[in-house]
């Protein structure tokens, strides 16, 4: 993955990752409220070999030598029941000596003289009071009975306290700033660690930059999502200027460039598995190039769930498969849609035979008469990953367009339905995405142009590689 893909993992996660900083923050917060404060409080020793009054440097570099070595000892006696049970006798305190050890750390820096006694409790006025008390005890027993020559003698080590116990002011824990910037950096790892997993795992297609990782086809434009398209499904023509409907003007405007080199202006449209808005997006299509004065003509061909003659409002009992089998003429079928050159074939009965019929010689026969006749022909396909329809149809014509839903279909569904079609030796003319968010990193811009001013733009291109535009009404020849 690079820099760009994980920037639109923030983007699209950010309200994941700034949830769970905002949990790790208070997690380390509530934790910090709800522990009991502790203090600690220290105080230093100094080890001394006393030496007579004219010794010389040999002497003294021996006294020091074995004051470095002793050190290290007396760390170990600090703890010892011998000098706690004299603490806790001192200071009246209600604990054994083992539980005092516990409160009770000793430790020397290297090649010192000096021992470092340290208490921590959750009174800091009795911290201070254990932690002096434990280095006056330590000296008095070390130097009064440890080392301590036998006779009358004087012990010749000494153990001073340079720096007593003083009460602390704060608790040494916890350590609120400290804990609140570790509950942060755990709560951003983990939400950056969680939006990266989520978008691994999650196969399906969110974006454009999810159709280029399985296809380098052309994409010819982008859907926004419409929460309402189910009791709308012609906005092109019912809501002109929603920007919805300025999608489908700009996938037609692509369209209009994809066979510069000529051929055949037909095409199938069809998606991987069902409910990918296939179907409205044919027929939006199907408005918006005859709004620009192209002749037009829409078929049905998916004769397993025929939806066009419903979203386009006409009578669809009698359509593609009566004239397929002879039994009805296509001008007869044929139904004009709205004010501009649009035509519309309904499917008509199901067939026991789809796939028969539509790749049969009549269904070749009829194609050739639409391509003749109009300027573009699309047609209604049903899912690659279902039948083999789509593809059977798109031998016959000029291309395939394959519909996507964001957030619906998954990589692997959409590279099965690219691989159908590459089987067949069909060719495929570009990608539609349906269903985009219209903000957010996976939204798709469509543009920011009015509607008068899309159209009159897209009438300076419209289709001028196609045949002579006869009407349709001549045409009276049977087709199968």
């Amino acid at each position: 993955m690079e820099l760009k893909d994980y920037l639109r993992i923030f983007h699209k996660s950010w309200i994941l990752i700034l949830a769970l900083t905002l949990v790790g923050v208070a997690a380390a917060a509530g934790a910090a409220i709800a522990t009991t404060p502790t203090y600690v409080a220290s105080t230093q020793l100094y080890v001394s070999v006393k030496s007579s009054g004219d010794a010389g440097s040999g002497e003294l570099v021996a006294g020091t030598s074995f004051a470095r070595q002793a050190v290290t000892s007396y760390v170990d006696v600090v703890n010892s029941a011998i000098v706690l049970d004299e603490v806790i006798t001192d200071l009246d305190l209600d604990i054994s000596a083992a539980q005092l050890a516990g409160m009770v750390a000793a430790s020397s820096p290297l090649n010192t003289v000096l021992i470092d006694v340290s208490v921590t409790n959750d009174d800091p006025v009795l911290a201070a009071k254990i932690a002096n008390a434990v280095g006056q005890n330590f000296s008095q027993i070390v130097v009064d009975q440890l080392e301590k020559p036998d006779g009358e003698a004087v012990s010749p080590v000494k153990i001073e306290t340079i720096q007593p116990a003083l009460v602390p002011g704060s608790p040494a824990s916890p350590n609120v700033p400290l804990n609140i910037v570790l509950g942060l950096l755990v709560g951003l790892a983990l939400g950056i660690g969680f939006a990266v997993l989520r978008s691994v795992l999650d196969t399906r297609i969110h974006s454009l930059h999810d159709i280029d990782l399985v296809t380098d086809a052309p994409m010819l434009g982008g859907i926004t999502n419409d929460p309402d398209a189910r009791l709308r499904p012609l906005v092109v023509h019912s809501d002109p200027k929603n920007p919805r409907a300025e999608s489908f003007r700009s996938l037609r405007t692509n369209l209009q460039f994809v066979n510069i080199e000529g051929g055949p202006r037909s095409f199938v449209v069809t998606s991987s598995i069902p409910g990918e808005g296939k179907s409205t997006t044919t027929a939006n299509l199907a408005i918006a190039l005859a709004e620009t004065g192209a002749r037009v003509v829409l078929v049905d061909g998916d004769l397993r769930l025929p939806r066009v003659a419903e979203y386009m409002g006409i009578e669809g009992g009698v359509g593609l498969t009566d004239v397929l089998i002879g039994r009805a003429e296509l001008a007869d079928v044929m139904q004009k849609w709205g004010k501009n050159k649009l035509f519309v074939l309904p499917s008509g009965r199901v067939p026991p035979n789809p796939s028969e019929l539509l790749g049969s010689a009549a269904m070749a026969n009829l194609l050739a008469v639409l391509t003749e006749e109009f300027d573009v022909v699309l047609i209604d396909a049903p899912p690659l990953l279902l039948v083999t329809d789509a593809a059977v149809l798109s031998k016959l014509c000029g291309g395939a367009i394959m519909v996507v839903a964001s957030g619906r279909t998954k990589r692997n569904e959409l590279s099965s339905a690219l691989k159908a079609l590459e089987r067949a030796g069909s060719r495929l003319v570009g990608m539609v995405i349906t269903m985009l968010p219209t903000k957010g990193p996976d939204s798709y811009g469509y543009g920011q142009y009015s509607y008068g001013t899309a159209l009159e733009e897209e009438k300076s291109v419209e289709v001028r590689d196609v045949p002579g535009r006869r009407s349709f009404g001549k045409t009276r020849r049977r087709t199968a």
